[in-house]
């Protein structure tokens, strides 16, 4: 059912290994990379496409995936872009509630709040 919507391999364990777990490593540190350079989300973007057009190429590369493939680019450009945001924003969190711990607070792994008085 999935497997021509979301991978072209045979297996869809290349899919998780490939994308999932390199494409969404390789997301998350460079968004955490950005993050700890403080530099807004938006520089996030430029980066993470350039490592779904990598993953794209690992397909290609290693497995006879298709590289010019809107589609499949897609797919990976949007688990990679998930994955890294996550990256970027739980740094940030860590790092406001770590350099200004008597303004803000930790509510979850991706969010702060003000500190109550």
């Amino acid at each position: 059912m999935l497997d021509g919507l979301l991978y072209e391999e045979g297996s869809v364990w290349l899919f998780l290994l490939v994308t999932v777990v390199m494409g969404g490593w390789a997301g998350w540190m460079a968004a955490r990379g950005i993050a700890k350079g403080w530099r807004p989300y938006w520089h996030c973007l430029p980066a993470l496409l350039l490592v779904a057009a990598a993953v794209r190429f690992i397909h290609y590369a290693l497995f006879g995936g298709t590289l010019l493939s809107a589609h499949y680019y897609a797919v990976d450009a949007l688990v990679v872009v998930v994955i890294g945001s996550a990256g970027f924003r739980a740094t940030r969190t860590r790092q406001m509630t770590s350099q200004y711990r008597w303004l803000y607070e930790k509510t979850t792994p991706l969010t702060w709040r003000a500190r109550r008085s």
